[in-house]
């Protein structure tokens, strides 16, 4: 259908943080040695939006390196506070860590983001994408892919439920740009593989 309205929401490529399986949210790292790789995607868009971390960057511009790539520190990873940089193992036996795991709408990180507030930057940065435009394009985080699957999706979904590993490519759809505008859930979510091709 010509109205049909389309998200594609895609995880950054990973960092020496994430390999180490640390909690990494406004950190600003790069991203690990992944440049003598190209990657195959069905899409060449003009413009692509992203979080204005660097790891999100380097990304876009391996994904889409002929697109415009506009910076948005609204589509950022949640801000863990005193949980930066630390793992699960560290964090385990803290009650106040147990307590975001078992509920992480009603916790939040000491020092940093709750889930709702992270919620509302990223909705109302949503809001703000240019209408008229049938398709955009978000390179972004794994915490913010999350939200954005649980909001929309077709069925009501649990937050931890969803897996969104690195190289990961979500693509949602409406009917039409009112229904995204208004807030309604897709009437379908894919995952699209991509692959990566040695240039060396």
């Amino acid at each position: 259908m010509v109205d049909t309205f389309m998200l594609t929401v895609m995880r950054h490529l990973p960092t020496a943080g994430n390999k180490q399986k640390q909690y990494i949210g406004w950190t600003d790292e790069p991203i690990l040695d992944v440049s003598k790789a190209s990657y195959q995607l069905p899409w060449q868009p003009e413009t692509v939006y992203c979080s204005d971390l660097l790891r999100c960057k380097q990304s876009a511009q391996l994904y889409f390196p002929n697109a415009q790539c506009i910076e948005d520190p609204r589509f950022r990873e949640t801000n863990f506070g005193e949980w930066e940089g630390k793992t699960y193992d560290m964090l385990k036996e803290i009650k106040t860590y147990r307590q975001w795991i078992d509920d992480p709408f009603g916790n939040q990180p000491p020092k940093g983001e709750s889930i709702q507030q992270v919620e509302r930057r990223l909705l109302q940065a949503l809001k703000d994408l240019p209408a008229g435009d049938n398709h955009h394009f978000i390179v972004t985080h794994g915490g913010p892919i999350r939200i954005v699957l649980t909001l929309f999706s077709p069925e009501k979904t649990d937050f931890w439920s969803w897996s969104i590993p690195h190289f990961s490519v979500w693509q949602l759809t409406w009917e039409n740009e009112t229904a995204f505008r208004e807030g309604k859930r897709c009437t379908s979510i894919s995952a699209v593989p991509i692959t990566a091709n040695p240039t060396t």
